[in-house]
C-alpha cells in the first residue's frame, strides 16, 4: 500500500433494493498517485459517481479496501483533508460569496481567516464579487464559489462530479482553462467525474474509462501532454487522435459497434 494518493483495491459496491440487489461495482482497482489527476469516464451507470462516493466516504464499498495516502476516507474527511464540488454549486441564497465560502471553514470547526478566503477569492477569479449573493452571480461564477468553497481547507483531497456539466461549451471550457490555473497554482490529489473527452483530456493525467454493469474499468489512456494545456491544444492532431482513442474504448466499454462509431466529439460530450 502507498503511503500517499488514492488506492483502490478489488472495491465492489452492491445496494439492496425491494426488487434485488443492485451490483454497481465490481473489484475496481485504481491508484492515483500523490497530487495526481485522474478522470473517469464511461456511459451513465458505469459506477464513476459510485467510485467518487466511496473516495469521499459519502458511501461504503461492501468488498475491498479503499485509502487516501493511507488513511480511510472517513479519516480522510473528519481531518477536514477533503474537498468536494458537484454539478450543482449548491451555494446557500442568504449567504454571500465571501460566507459561502467560509462555510467549510465553519463546518469543520476551523477558524474563519477573512486574509485566506479573500486570497481564495482571488484564485478563482471573483475578485469585486466577495458581497454578491448567488442569485447575482452568472453560472461560472457560482461554480468558481463552490470550486472556492472546496479547496478552503486546503484539502489532500479533491473530488469533482460533473463541476461544468450544466454550462455551455464557451463557458465550460473557460472554466477548464481556470480549473487547471488553479490546480497548477495548488496541486491537490485530484479525480474528476466527466462526461466530456476533451475536458477528461485538458485535465488529467490519465483518463480510466468505465464500462457498465456491474461498473469496472476497462481502459486507463495516459495523457502525453505537458501543462499548461492551452486551448489550442484542442484542435491539434494529437489532441484529435486521444480523444479518438478513448472514443474507441468507451464503445467497446459500451458495447457498440467500434467501426461504426462517430469520430470522438471534441468539445461536446461523449
Amino acid at each position: 500500500m502507498p503511503r500517499h494518493g488514492i488506492e483502490l483495491t478489488s472495491v465492489s459496491k452492491t445496494y439492496q433494493t425491494s426488487k434485488g440487489d443492485i451490483e454497481a461495482i465490481r473489484e475496481v482497482d485504481l491508484t492515483v498517485p500523490e497530487k495526481g489527476f485522474t478522470a473517469l469516464i464511461g456511459p451513465s451507470g458505469c459506477g464513476k459517481s459510485t467510485l467518487l462516493k466511496l473516495i469521499g466516504d459519502l458511501e461504503e464499498p461492501t468488498g475491498g479496501t479503499v485509502r487516501v495516502d493511507g488513511k480511510t476516507p472517513r479519516e480522510v474527511r473528519r481531518s477536514g483533508a477533503l474537498g468536494v464540488a458537484f454539478q450543482d454549486a449548491a451555494l446557500l441564497p442568504w449567504r454571500d460569496v465571501r460566507a459561502n465560502i467560509a462555510l467549510t471553514l465553519q463546518a469543520s470547526g476551523r477558524k474563519v481567516v477573512r486574509s485566506r478566503i479573500d486570497e481564495l477569492i482571488a484564485l478563482v477569479g471573483l475578485t469585486g464579487f466577495e458581497r454578491a449573493k448567488p442569485a447575482q452571480l452568472s453560472g461560472g461564477m457560482r461554480q468558481r464559489a463552490a470550486l472556492a468553497r472546496a479547496l478552503a481547507t486546503d484539502p489532500e483531497l479533491l473530488l469533482l462530479d460533473e463541476p461544468f456539466g450544466a454550462l455551455d461549451e464557451l463557458l465550460r471550457m473557460t472554466m477548464v482553462l481556470e480549473l487547471q490555473r488553479i490546480w497548477l497554482d495548488r496541486p491537490h490529489t485530484t479525480v474528476l467525474v466527466t462526461h466530456s473527452i476533451q475536458e477528461a483530456v485538458m485535465l488529467s493525467d490519465s483518463v480510466v474509462v468505465m464500462a457498465p454493469h456491474p461498473g469496472r474499468v476497462h481502459a486507463t489512456v495516459p495523457v502525453p501532454f505537458t501543462r499548461p494545456r492551452p486551448e489550442e491544444l484542442t484542435r491539434s492532431a494529437e489532441f484529435h487522435q486521444l480523444c479518438d482513442q478513448i472514443s474507441l474504448h468507451l464503445a467497446e466499454a459500451s458495447g457498440h459497434d467500434a467501426a461504426a462509431r462517430p469520430k470522438a466529439a471534441i468539445g461536446r460530450a461523449s
